[in-house]
Parts: structure tokens; sequence; C-alpha cells
């Protein structure tokens, strides 16, 4: 008896050093994060400030040759910085401590062109101090932007420049306490003042910056950081290659080290790269990055905010969410209000997960062991997973709700401590008896969200149908998030006639033409309606059902097109320059063109002090003009020149142009085309429009 005992007992041992040895971890799968770059995913969302010199010369670009003196933020307030960005829902806010002017925001000993030459706070002011203060006390982590291109540095281009760079780079992650990422823009050469010389100087920026041994230097003073860089050499984090707040679809967190990164691979990522850098969607909350009064009425809507969160961080990414600081030193209310909104709607949309605590059952278990059995998935840690054999990359799991349960959102993250592995998975609900398919997708990694009408269901079945290994999936959540309203889209034609559009389904417009802010007894709109000259256009849209209204669609329209002709070209699509539609566009193609003049008749005088330009809105397109010259004439015999200088950041950010002058008595315009971002001998319009005292 004690030998068969014995026996068994040794039987028992041996099955439990089975099962252990069949239950190991995963191995990792490809590249895997950083600890840093772990802290940088797990942050989701963090804010930019824009504040310079440009705030004060309403530019997107300074050229270096601004007057210092004009910086004088009287009413300056970190403090409800950071306050906004933490009630906003943020984990951090990078300061732009040097943009491309050169001008910084600290006292730096190494240049005369900062705070410390200005009338704020007699020359003492330290912007990057208050800021890093500001997060302390708010709990908020603190990074800097600092351009690489200098537009003032006498230096610039220069190998001295590359030691007043690393200067300056020290001061900034020596002197403010942690930093958790550094931003280098892209943007490297071109025209400038460089110390009063007024010329283009170009630059190799895959070589200029001596990144390998910059980087160096940056891990060591701050060994916590992550680098994110589009200016020739990888870092931790990489741009999406738009600026307008979305990443692909298909997002994998990862790139291969050395080569050429075109723009799909900046997009989508690379299934198989060599290293792990995962995207970073950079947006502003405004049409532009600094602020300009003009856009106040432009303020991003929560509707539309909620459309970025999706395709950021609903798509394997982060989202930095920028805020134009205004003269004064502040935030404006109108963003402070969309910000706070925007996180109430996040807050509430994901308050509940309605998987949490459910019954899930997974055909496959790794080892059939309990650490990485489907409930795993929903306990809501982070740190555990549902994972399968190493040999299964197909597999399902379901959650039972135990009865019929109302959702709209979807949400699933993998492990990513292991590699990202899922390829394509879809989402199934049993509805009346029959699984029904909801959505499908490619990539999961960090955090996956998918959207669909609202359905009630008993059970969702989660199909993994294409994975590089076994899969590992950390958590599932399934949401009946609100669903908002966008503000009318507002448009006028050359004849007149205002059309308000939505992409809602269903929902009843309001709209004013006093400036005044719509109810529902406002007038209502059916069809368009003719609304000549200067007018300004306030709508809603309201939604009877629910009784929701959206926020408030604003567009100000000058004078009439309708007595406009284009002069001296004999090319009827050229009229879609004038139509009001941004989706149409004419092109001026031929054999050096450059510099190419457009003439419009605007049919009477007319007193312009400043003149709009929209780029088609296809940034690849070779058409999008940089340097402009802008003259008037009221015979077109005789011309001024009134404007003339560059579109900063158009091709990244391809929004109106709007360049102001002295009022000057007109008939005729001429924008006459001088470079475009191609380099080539095409100018293209999406509208033209002018501004009239």
């Amino acid at each position: 008896m004690k030998r068969y005992f014995l026996c068994g007992f040794i039987l028992s041992v041996c099955s439990i050093g089975f099962n252990y040895a069949q239950t190991k971890a995963p191995t990792p799968c490809g590249p895997v994060p950083t600890e840093n770059q772990m802290r940088w995913q797990e942050m989701e969302y963090y804010a930019f400030v824009h504040f310079s010199l440009n705030t004060y010369t309403n530019q997107s670009w300074g050229f270096g040759n601004e007057d210092v003196k004009l910086f004088n933020p009287k009413e300056s307030d970190c403090r409800q910085w950071a306050r906004i960005c933490k009630e906003a829902g943020m984990k951090g806010i990078i300061i732009t401590a040097k943009h491309h002017c050169g001008f910084c925001l600290w006292p730096s000993k190494y240049t005369e062109y900062s705070v410390k030459n200005t009338p704020w706070k007699n020359g003492k002011g330290d912007m990057v101090r208050e800021m890093a203060d500001a997060c302390k006390e708010y709990g908020l982590k603190l990074g800097i932007y600092l351009s690489p291109w200098d537009r003032n540095s006498k230096d610039y281009g220069k190998p001295e420049y590359i030691t007043y760079f690393r200067n300056q780079l020290t001061e900034l992650l020596t002197n403010y306490g942690p930093i958790f990422e550094v931003w280098f823009d892209g943007a490297n050469g071109g025209d400038g003042y460089y110390g009063g010389a007024n010329e283009v100087r170009k630059i190799d920026r895959t070589t200029y910056y001596d990144w390998k041994n910059t980087y160096a230097m940056i891990r060591k003073l701050q060994p916590n950081i992550v680098i994110w860089n589009d200016g020739g050499d990888r870092g931790d984090l990489r741009w999406v290659g738009t600026e307008e707040g979305y990443v692909g679809e298909t997002n994998w967190s990862l790139l291969n080290a050395t080569g050429e990164v075109p723009w799909g691979m900046l997009h989508y990522g690379v299934e198989d790269g060599d290293s792990w850098v995962p995207a970073e969607v950079n947006t502003s909350i405004r049409p532009e990055w600094f602020y300009h009064p003009n856009e106040d009425s432009k303020v991003k809507t929560v509707p539309f905010l909620m459309e970025t969160y999706y395709n950021s961080i609903g798509h394997n990414g982060s989202l930095l969410l920028n805020f134009p600081i205004m003269p004064n030193g502040l935030i404006h209310p109108n963003d402070e209000k969309a910000a706070l909104e925007f996180g109430k709607a996040v807050k509430e949309s994901f308050a509940v997960n309605l998987a949490e605590k459910m019954k899930a059952e997974a055909s496959n278990i790794r080892g059939n062991a309990k650490e990485f059995g489907a409930a795993m998935a929903i306990d809501s840690n982070k740190d555990t997973y549902w994972a399968t054999d190493d040999n299964v990359t197909k597999e399902s799991l379901t959650i039972d709700f135990g009865k019929p349960t109302l959702f709209n959102r979807f949400m699933a993250q993998e492990y990513i401590r292991l590699g990202q592995r899922v390829k394509a998975f879809t989402l199934e609900a049993l509805v009346d008896g029959n699984w029904k398919e909801l959505a499908k997708a490619t990539t999961i990694g960090y955090k996956r969200i998918l959207r669909f009408p609202s359905v009630k269901a008993k059970k969702i079945r989660f199909n993994i149908t294409d994975s590089k290994s076994c899969p590992v999936i950390s958590n599932i959540g399934v949401y009946n998030a609100p669903v908002f309203l966008h503000a009318p889209s507002i448009a006028r034609n050359q004849s007149g006639e205002v059309t308000l559009t939505t992409n809602d389904i269903g929902p009843i417009f309001y709209y004013t033409l006093d400036g005044s802010v719509p109810t529902t007894k406002s007038s209502i709109y059916g069809a368009p309606f003719s609304a000549d000259g200067k007018v300004e256009v306030k709508a809603i849209a309201y939604d009877p059902a629910s009784g929701k209204s959206s926020s408030v669609g604003h567009e100000k329209f000058d004078i009439s097109k309708k007595n406009w002709k284009i002069f001296g070209i004999n090319d009827e699509n050229a009229s879609k320059i004038l139509d009001g539609n941004t989706s149409t566009v004419w092109h001026k193609r031929g054999n050096k063109i450059m510099p190419f003049g457009l003439v419009i008749d605007l049919g009477n005088n007319y007193n312009v002090s400043g003149f709009k330009y929209l780029p088609e809105q296809n940034r690849w397109s070779s058409g999008i003009i940089t340097n402009y010259q802008f003259y008037v004439s009221v015979d077109n015999k005789e011309w001024k020149l009134v404007s003339e200088g560059e579109f900063s950041n158009i091709k990244n950010n391809p929004v109106w142009q709007i360049k102001n002058f002295s009022p000057v008595k007109a008939r005729f315009i001429k924008i006459s085309a001088l470079k475009n971002t191609s380099n080539d001998d095409v100018a293209g319009y999406a509208e033209v429009d002018v501004i009239t005292n």
C-alpha cells in the first residue's frame, strides 16, 4: 500500500511539473516596448501648448527677426493651463520652449533672443519654470518641445550650431525636473533672419544634428524620457504623417531601425518591423497651432474631438492635443470649454464596462491554466491576460451578459510587453438566437476601440482570425456610449446660396443670420437659402427624439462672389476656385509657369484688407502654394504689391491661409504663386476669398 501511495505521489508531482512546463508565459513576439515607452503609452492623452512671438505677430512660423519686446503676456498663468489639462483628463503637458523663430521661453544663457530681454516680468520671467511648477502642483508630467531649426541663430547650418543646440537641450533637461518626452520638429532649414543674413540655409537633417550622440546625451540627462523626432532619425515615437488627428486603422507599433520611412509606414507602421516605435497623434484644438483671433469660432467641437479620440487612442496611438495660448498668456475660454466637455464625454462613454465580472469562455486556454483563462481578459487588471497555446493563432472568446444588454462600443487590448500580435479579428453578437457580425478590424496593439450602431444582445463573441503568434489579450471592454450630434457644416456657393450639412442622419437644423446663438425657436433649415453679401451664419443640429442639440456651427461670409470673374483664363474648370466647395480644386499646369499670377475681377471696387487661400485638401497634391505675392489694382493695368511671404506648415496642415494688410481700394486682385511644396510648376487652388472693410 505504501508503495502504491508513493508511486501515486511521484506521478502527481510529475504531472504538476508537466502542467507547469506547459503553462509558462508566452515568449515575446518580435520587438517589445521599453519601460519608458510603456509609461508613455499608458498616459494615452496629454497636451501641447504653443506660445511664442508668433502669437503676437499672427504668424504660423516666425522668421527670427521679430522684436522680443512684443512678448508681454501680462495675465500669463501656467496654473490655468495645468488646471484645464488636468480637468480634461490629460496626463502631461509639452511646452514649446523654442519654435522655429528661435525665441526661447526660458532665460537661456546662450542667446539674447529670449524672455530675459522682454517686458514680461521685467526680463526676470521663466515660462518653462512656471510650467514645470504648475505641472508638479497638478500632478502632470512635463515635456519639452525644442525646434532643431532656428531662424534667428547666426550659426544655423554650421557645426557651431550643434554645440548651441545641445547647450540649450542641456539647460532644459537639467533645470526643470523630470521630463517625460522631448519633441523635435521635422521642419529643418529654409529662409530666415539668421542674425541678419536674411538668406536660405539648407541642411541634411539625417546627418547635421548628429542624432546618435545627441540622443545619448538626452538619455544620460533624463533616463526615463521618450524621444519624438521627425527630423531624420528614429526616436522612441513616430509621427503619423498628418496633423489632422488620426492614424491608420491598421497600426503596427513597429518600424525598421534604418531606411527611409514613407508616409504609409508612418501611418500604418510596419508589420515585421525590427524596432518598437509606436504612433503619437498630434493635432490642435483649433485649425492652427498658434493663436489667431479669427479662429475663436473654429474650436473643434465635442463630436469632432470624439472622432479624433477614436481615430488616435482607439487606433493604438496616443493623443497629443494642442492649446494655442492667447497674447495675454491664457487658454481661450472657448478652448477650455471644448476640452472640458471632451474630457467629460470620454469619461461618460467608458464609465461602465458591461463585460466586467461577466461570464467569459474561450475554446482554447494556454495549458488549460486558470492564470491564462478567459476571465483574465475582463478582470480590469492590465497585468493579467488570456492566452492560447503556442500553436493556436485563431481563437474565440465569448462573453455572456446573462440578459439582453444594449451596447455600441467594443475595446480590446493586447499585453504588449510580449509584443503586438493580432493581425485581424471580428466581433459578433447573439441576437434573437443567431450570431450577427457587428464589426471587423485588423490590428489591436495597446488599445483598439470599435464603434457600431447600438445592438441588444445576450452574448458577444470576439474572434481572432489571424495572429503573428498566440494571442495575449489583457483587457476587453464593452460599453454603451452616448452619441453626439455634429455641428452643421456651413457653405455658400458663388451665387450666394447657403447650405447646411452634417454626417448625422435625421437631425433638424436651426439657424440665424445675425450672429446670435440659434435655438429651437430660430429659423428651420429646409433647403439652401440665399444670403448674399456680408453675413454671419450660426446653426445647430437638433434631435427631436432625444431632445439633444449639437454645438454651434459658425461661418462669417464677406462680400458676395456673385459678380466675380477669373480674368484671362480660358478654362471653365477654373470656376471651381469660386464655387464655395472646399473639395473641388483647379490646377494651373505647364512648363515653367512659376511665378503664376491668378487674376480675379471682383466686379466692383472694395476696400480690401486681406485675402484667404485654401489649398487642395490632399496634402500630397503638387499644387500646394508655399510662397506668394498678392497684388491689387483698380484697372487691371497698374498693380500694387500689398502682401508677400510664405504659407507656413501648409503641407502638413492645409487649412485656410489668411493674410491681412492695410486697407486699399481694389477691383482686381492677383495671387502670384512663386513656389509650391513639390518644387514643380503647378499652382493649385481649392478656394480664394478676400477680406474687406
